[in-house]
């Protein structure tokens, strides 16, 4: 038998570390070839690491959380064969590593027998103290602590019965209160403050949004704008559509003729579709639009990219939007499909919302925030009447993107959907 001992492969992308999300095998375990071991997360990708050899697992390096450097080894087999001794654990290795076998713990020593002890006298009959309830309008004696306890509770002192010293209310008649006596146990259960506390660590892809989120706040001066748009039109355009559709094309929601909008839009003002490098002090305008999808996962917020949408139409951009955000509910998106995005857009669907600050992409210079569509009374004519109203959210960096330009692409934006025919003409 010998040791097979397991290095971080290298992931390509320039990944030259990554973040264990989750431990397939255990110490004892049999795995064969290929069979997953190990899920490792770079950037926003994660990557199933399979099984290099047949044989049973030694150890293991780290747990949920920890980083790993490429070449670092992360795990032990016991193998047939001489197994591969180039491959030693660094003596400065972090002594991480879980033994398969723990030495039992030392038995205790018996404890010597007991004295025997005399039977305890019988305790003496006390007399029951009286119960003083506090005159109409005077303040309730009770200590400090019993003041503090029943201001978290709820409770009137007022109304307690006290059976303390000179009519002192005390822990013992709190409880008594709030078992028997009171409006709340006599209204119904009785309500208990808690206390307990769930730690949850912070790993994985919940810790790259929040590394990402503090670079993006913390270096952005963002600005926001904030619009409504009349998509009455749009709605008509879009069952129409949706109900003359034919096989294999994906049914249309208001996202598709957003993205299209947005062709027209960003082209017409490409300082919004840029990216800024704000160390060289460089902004890239692209003429390529590849749009960020923000898509909410049960792992937590992921932005697939539907790549070149001014190439693309409506229907494509459905499909696409589809299959990326798919993908990444899935766990299948390539990290080709998570990054290369240009602009951002994020949808809160059916949560609606009368507004929101979206925090951007980094390094992207703009995203857009999409409300759901409620019919709303509105001034039309002199007549009010009921039409289906959008609103918009957007967030803009103020280094690159001036409060005018911001303005004008959603406004550029609005007029195109308030008058869906021009989208495509």
């Amino acid at each position: 038998m010998g040791i097979f001992a397991f290095k971080l492969p290298d992931i390509g992308e320039g990944v030259v570390e990554g973040e264990v999300v989750e431990w397939m095998v255990s110490v004892g375990d049999s795995v064969k070839e290929d069979d997953p071991i190990l899920s490792v997360m770079t950037d926003k990708a994660t990557v199933e690491i399979p099984s290099p050899t047949d044989g049973v697992v030694k150890s293991l390096v780290g747990e949920p959380g920890t980083i790993l450097a490429v070449g670092q080894v992360c795990i032990e087999f016991e193998t047939e064969g001489e197994g591969n001794t180039s491959a030693d654990v660094p003596a400065d290795e972090p002594e991480e590593v879980v033994a398969e076998v723990e030495a039992p713990a030392p038995e205790p020593a018996p404890e010597p027998a007991p004295e025997p002890v005399a039977a305890p006298a019988p305790a003496p009959v006390s007399t029951p103290t009286p119960v003083v309830v506090a005159a109409p309008g005077a303040r309730p004696l009770a200590s400090p602590a019993v003041r503090q306890r029943a201001r978290e509770s709820g409770i009137d002192l007022s109304g307690v019965s006290g059976s303390g010293p000179a009519g002192r209310i005390t822990h013992g008649d709190l409880d008594s209160w709030k078992e028997a006596g009171s409006p709340v146990a006599a209204a119904g259960p009785s309500r208990t403050a808690l206390t307990g506390v769930t730690e949850v660590p912070v790993i994985g892809l919940r810790r790259k949004i929040a590394e990402s989120m503090t670079a993006s706040y913390s270096t952005i001066p963002h600005f926001s704008y904030f619009e409504e748009v009349d998509i009455t039109d749009l709605e008509t355009l879009r069952v129409h559509l949706n109900a003359s559709r034919t096989e294999g094309q994906p049914k249309l929601t208001y996202l598709p003729f957003i993205m299209q909008g947005l062709v027209k839009a960003l082209g017409e003002n490409p300082v919004c579709n840029a990216l800024y490098d704000d160390e060289k002090g460089v902004v890239s305008r692209h003429e390529a639009i590849h749009l960020g999808i923000a898509t909410q996962t049960d792992r937590g917020l992921y932005v697939p990219v539907v790549k070149h949408v001014e190439a693309q139409d409506i229907w494509t951009s459905a499909s696409e939007m589809q299959r990326v955000s798919q993908a990444a509910r899935d766990g299948t998106a390539s990290l080709g499909e998570l990054t290369g995005s240009t602009f951002t857009i994020t949808s809160l669907g059916r949560m609606g919302g009368l507004g929101a600050t979206p925090i951007i992409n980094k390094p992207e210079v703009g995203i857009l925030g999409v409300h759901n569509a409620v019919d709303t009374p509105v001034v039309r004519n002199g007549q009010v009447v009921i039409r289906k109203m959008l609103r918009l959210s957007s967030s803009w960096d103020h280094r690159v993107v001036d409060g005018w330009d911001g303005a004008v692409l959603v406004q550029r934006l609005k007029t195109l959907l308030e008058n869906p025919a021009t989208i495509f003409m």
